[in-house]
């Protein structure tokens, strides 16, 4: 189970790599990738002595861990390739179908391997993976258990509504900080999905890539409920968001955003930078918080041909 763990946490870490656009040649740190994903350094160091044995990640002697030049956009095998994206299908049926109901809270490997006809090895690999992403929980004596997340639209809206109360104060708040290594790290993030990620990134990169974005602006609020708060709405969304149908020109439009809140900030122009967040995450309610998105595929399909639901 360990090294199932290790080879999720190696792809977390390609995920990390390509959603913050780093080069060929930067140098990953054990102390930086377990702050970003909040684990410990034994499995960090062994995910990326995987990594590296894949060809990724260059190892230096006394020197430590650098990237590759595959690293950013992994040129695989097309075996393993298909393999890849037969699971990225399959998680994203798991949390399509979690979403809706159609898996209850609780559920064996067993049913799990009969619904989806799916080897053990493959279903471990792909729960460790989820488990790792923080909603699902293995059960002290047989089974797993998902996590609570936002399962209804009104749900789903009052978690926007409440965002929207408290990013924007966090940014007017008097324990304000303005952390220039956070600033770099989220504008560098935004121009990799400006300069061409809005189109390539996957829909689970781009919201990756969007959670770093507003988990970046609340770590400088100076208050660490706030990012608490913050990070656990990201979680709890992860599976709505997942079924969005993924707009890219609206990507483009909340990338431009997120650049005008970082410029506000750079300028020293808090008020300014909280409004704009304040209006980025009102129009995102808006848009999102649709109650189709609960539908189950059965359901949307009826009603997208003009049928009863009843």
């Amino acid at each position: 189970m360990a090294n199932q763990l290790h080879r999720a946490l190696a792809a977390k870490i390609l995920r990390h790599v390509r959603t913050s656009g780093y080069q060929a040649g930067h140098h990953l740190t054990e102390s930086s990738l377990s702050e970003v994903l909040g684990t410990s350094r034994g499995p960090i160091r062994a995910a990326l002595a995987h990594l590296t044995s894949d060809g990724y990640v260059d190892q230096i002697p006394n020197r430590g861990y650098f990237l590759g030049t595959l690293a950013p956009e992994p040129a695989i095998p097309a075996a393993q390739q298909d393999a890849s994206s037969d699971d990225e299908s399959l998680y994203l049926s798991i949390a399509d179908d979690r979403l809706v109901g159609n898996i209850p809270a609780t559920v064996s490997e067993p049913e799990l391997m009969r619904r989806y006809d799916i080897s053990r090895p493959r279903l471990r690999r792909i729960l460790t993976r989820i488990a790792t992403e923080g909603w699902i929980e293995r059960r002290e004596g047989r089974g797993w258990s998902f996590v609570q997340l936002i399962d209804s639209v009104e749900a789903y809206r009052e978690s926007y509504e409440l965002r929207q109360m408290l990013e924007p104060a966090g940014l007017i708040n008097d324990s304000f900080k303005l952390d220039q290594t956070i600033l770099e790290r989220l504008r560098l993030q935004q121009f990799m999905v400006r300069d061409g990620g809005w189109k390539t990134l996957s829909q689970i990169e781009l919201f990756e890539t969007n959670a770093h974005f507003h988990e970046g602006l609340a770590a400088m609020s100076g208050n660490r409920f706030l990012v608490g708060t913050i990070e656990r709405q990201n979680q709890l969304r992860r599976l709505v968001e997942y079924r969005q149908t993924l707009n890219r020109e609206q990507v483009r439009g909340q990338n431009e955003e997120h650049l005008k809140i970082i410029e506000a900030l750079d300028k020293g122009l808090r008020y300014e930078a909280s409004q704009i967040l304040a209006h980025h995450l009102g129009n995102a309610k808006n848009r999102k918080a649709r109650s189709t998105i609960f539908e189950s595929a059965v359901e949307e399909s009826r009603r997208l041909n003009g049928m009863s639901t009843d």
